[in-house]
């Protein structure tokens, strides 16, 4: 928990926004690199305000994302999700305004590295 709570400022979380209260941010930030850790596959910018998250997955991996996907919007509203089941995929499609874009990148950073790693990670 100390490590999570080390790391939370340095997360994609905007502080300033977020209503989600500050002791369970990095734990969120835990959630989503869980996710990450267990199904994603890519992660790719495609526009400056939208990020494709594709993930390996079924039913269950859908309604994992969708939900987590749907507690993230409600704290951090200027976020847009938009979860599709792909075959054996499940795509996340991920939108910002413009003055919001840090916060995908912080995003799509944290699944790049989870991605390669195979470990969650949440700086």
């Amino acid at each position: 928990m100390d490590d999570l709570h080390h790391t939370a400022s340095r997360s994609w979380v905007p502080t300033d926004t977020c209503t989600l209260p500050t002791p369970q941010q990095p734990l969120r930030v835990a959630e989503f690199a869980e996710l990450f850790a267990g199904s994603l596959r890519t992660a790719e910018r495609v526009g400056h305000t939208r990020l494709r998250l594709r993930l390996g997955g079924d039913a269950a991996v859908a309604a994992r994302a969708r939900t987590l996907a749907a507690r993230e919007a409600g704290c951090c509203t200027f976020f847009r999700f938009a979860v599709t089941p792909a075959g054996d995929e499940v795509h996340i499609d991920v939108r910002v305004p413009r003055a919001r874009t840090a916060a995908l990148d912080g995003l799509q950073r944290q699944a790049e590295e989870t991605r390669q790693t195979g470990e969650p990670t949440v700086a």
